[in-house]
């Protein structure tokens, strides 16, 4: 807990709250004997399976989320293997989300496992914030038998950054006037934002915390990073005006799907284009939307993955008109006998039923 300063406005109160190793903890839940035991929820193809979240004990071993299946069973012989219940995340995340709500009406949740607070209307002294936190962290342990980690700030840069330091069931409060202190010492890819790619970018140039950020001129930053420099000057004086809001909007609706093996074969492909664009018809018209825009994405063997789009002058919610551009993109598009390992496609730019946009272009 950092060490408060004298302040005179109000300044905001934000939480970040990130529920841990959630997946493995929900199925530890179900199962108590997995309690304690390396374990990770995702793919179970030892070629083509990945992780999709370790437990504390499997990241000993160095096993974390996007890893193939195949490394981390090397890493941990005793590896326990769980296929992904995403509905029955889903329902434990509404519950949480539920006892967010309870404490403040601006709730913005980020991803099925975290979400940020706005307490600045709710509480009469900002460390009031901290007595909020905890007691959300006790009604999760005690009500849902489930932990969570909590950063408290001015604003959700730092609260996000915050809520990773003690985990798990960890409570970080970096009090206002604190920021710069706080963030000083910390390597630059702990802000959300910089990459690994930027990463190695910055330490060219001997950038390796955020106060070395932070002796670099604001002009150099620019000149060297463009736009990301811009906000380089903001994130290392911790500064974030982001608003914390509830985005109910639907931007984009998709389906995929990764093969055990490579397929190579047009009909065959074409026939799980066909499956796909009817599984999007079919969310399409459970949210009562159309989708003037469709996508297709293709990832090869190698990895190599891109998205082709096509979109139409009047928006459809029809699962053969989405598999008809859907096709004529693939056959357009794929390099024939080159062998495929995911297939996916979407619909966005989407508008009520009947509602029309004139956006229409060739394939």
């Amino acid at each position: 807990m950092t060490n408060p300063q004298p302040y005179t406005n109000k300044p905001r109160a934000i939480i970040h709250l990130d529920l841990d190793a959630f997946f493995c903890s929900v199925e530890v839940l179900r199962d108590p004997s997995l309690k304690g035991k390396p374990l990770v929820v995702g793919g179970r193809s030892e070629n083509r399976g990945v992780v999709a979240a370790a437990s504390y004990p499997a990241r000993k071993f160095g096993i974390h989320s996007a890893m193939p299946m195949i490394e981390a069973s090397r890493r941990c012989k005793d590896l326990i293997v769980i296929s992904s219940q995403h509905s029955l995340y889903r329902m434990y995340s509404k519950v949480i989300m539920g006892i967010l709500r309870a404490e403040s009406p601006i709730i913005q949740q980020v991803s099925i496992d975290e979400a940020y607070l706005d307490l600045s209307d709710e509480v009469d002294q900002w460390i009031e914030a901290s007595e909020v936190a905890r007691r959300i962290q006790l009604r999760i342990s005690r009500d849902i038998g489930l932990s969570a980690s909590v950063g408290i700030a001015t604003n959700k840069m730092i609260a996000k950054i915050a809520s990773d330091f003690k985990k798990p069931n960890g409570l970080t409060v970096v009090f206002p006037g604190t920021e710069i202190d706080f963030l000083a010492p910390l390597p630059v890819k702990e802000i959300p934002g910089i990459g690994p790619k930027t990463n190695e970018r910055l330490a060219k140039y001997g950038i390796y915390t955020v106060a070395d950020m932070a002796i670099i001129p604001e002009e150099k930053l620019i000149k060297r990073f463009g736009k990301l420099g811009k906000a380089m000057v903001k994130w290392c004086r911790g500064i974030d005006d982001r608003p914390v809001h509830e985005d109910h909007e639907t931007k984009s609706i998709s389906t995929e799907r990764t093969f055990s093996k490579n397929i190579a074969d047009q009909v065959e492909l074409l026939e799980i284009v066909e499956k796909l664009s009817f599984k999007v018809a079919e969310q399409l018209r459970k949210k009562k939307l159309m989708a003037a825009t469709i996508t297709i994405k293709m990832r090869y063997g190698d990895f190599t993955t891109f998205t082709r789009q096509h979109t139409v002058s009047e928006p459809l919610d029809d699962g053969l008109e989405i598999y008809r551009i859907a096709c004529k993109l693939l056959v357009k598009n794929w390099i024939p006998g080159e062998p495929i390992r995911l297939l996916g496609v979407g619909g966005s730019h989407f508008s009520e039923p009947h509602g029309q946009l004139s956006l229409g272009f060739d394939i």
